[in-house]
């Protein structure tokens, strides 16, 4: 199995709730290592980034251990990448600031891997990954793609201030994504029916979420999944028989939260991985569910379980 990721790898200066200082590097590096864990021997997981220099050396040493993460479409020639200030005020929300900004990832970076069984996109700023990138993909390959919303709904003021912001062209994107992942607050910034009125997106309720998934489906999305913090994750897609599906998955149960950072990033991962072996979207989103979870609980990179233990956590949780 071959799969690449693709995204940028920040160097992210964390702050926990807990008022712990961390720093280390981030976003594709997760899901990369939550796919080789998943993946085992005998795949390829190809990590497709823009870093610094200064940075390349480190992220090199820090996967050396996963020995099927091939790092050759890591690039440092352009000398940007992404710098990260996160500063977290419960488990789940956050303040964000952005100092270093990577070059776009374009077609001519992925050419030799068209024959990837999947790309997944994990795009933290609505810079880094082109539209023309995915039309590439789509036009080449019979790769699936996964693309994380976190990219588009999210912009960078002229201080360095993270923002929310609408994904207007919404409709050019998502004819060319096959599998469609974010959390509530993106997509309130995906869905804009009527006027705005003030300076946040309008609320976006569980029962409008159908009606934005129909309208992606139309669009030729095969399935969207909407994470729900301690709710689990909202699936939407169509049967075989055109009819349309609505699945609500419980959450995988953590005793002990250590760090949230990446577990959109291991999501996606597990998302994919889990599509790829089972053909199946809600029990492709089991897998991220778990990748989720098990990203929490550590600040370690060890943390992702093999396949044989994640699918033992699995059957605990939604097979018992």
């Amino acid at each position: 199995m071959n799969i690449a990721v693709l995204g940028p790898v920040p160097r992210d200066n964390i702050t926990t709730y807990q008022g712990e200082k961390l720093e280390k590097f981030g976003c594709a590096v997760y899901t990369a290592v939550c796919i080789s864990a998943l993946a085992g021997a005998g795949s390829t997981v190809s990590l497709v980034s823009h870093v610094r220099r200064a940075d390349a050396p480190r992220i090199g040493r820090l996967l050396a251990p996963f020995a099927n993460i091939d790092l050759s479409h890591m690039s440092d020639r352009a000398d940007q990448g992404d710098v990260i200030e996160l500063t977290y005020v419960d488990q789940n929300r956050r303040l964000e600031k952005q100092t270093g900004f990577m070059s776009p990832i374009l077609p001519a970076d992925i050419e030799d891997l068209m024959g990837c069984a999947a790309f997944v996109f994990v795009p933290i700023t609505d810079f880094e990954v082109p539209l023309e990138t995915l039309r590439h993909i789509k036009a080449n390959s019979e790769g699936l793609v996964v693309f994380d919303a976190h990219g588009p709904t999210n912009g960078v003021t002229t201080k360095g201030d993270r923002h929310h912001r609408f994904w207007i062209d919404r409709d050019r994107w998502l004819p060319f994504i096959d599998i469609l992942k974010m959390n509530l607050e993106e997509a309130r910034c995906a869905w804009f029916d009527g006027e705005v009125h003030g300076d946040e997106p309008n609320e976006l309720t569980m029962d409008e979420l159908p009606r934005f998934a129909e309208h992606c489906l139309d669009l030729g999305v095969k399935a969207l999944y909407v994470t729900l913090d301690q709710h689990g994750c909202a699936v939407y897609f169509r049967s075989p028989d055109g009819r349309f599906r609505e699945h609500v998955v419980k959450r995988v149960k953590v005793d002990h939260v250590v760090d949230t950072t990446g577990c959109g990033d291991s999501f996606a991962g597990g998302l994919a991985f889990g599509y790829l072996r089972t053909g199946d979207f809600v029990k492709a989103c089991w897998y991220g569910n778990c990748a989720g979870a098990q990203r929490c609980t550590s600040s370690e990179l060890d943390v992702y379980g093999d396949l044989e233990r994640t699918e033992r956590q699995i059957a605990e949780t939604y097979l018992d």
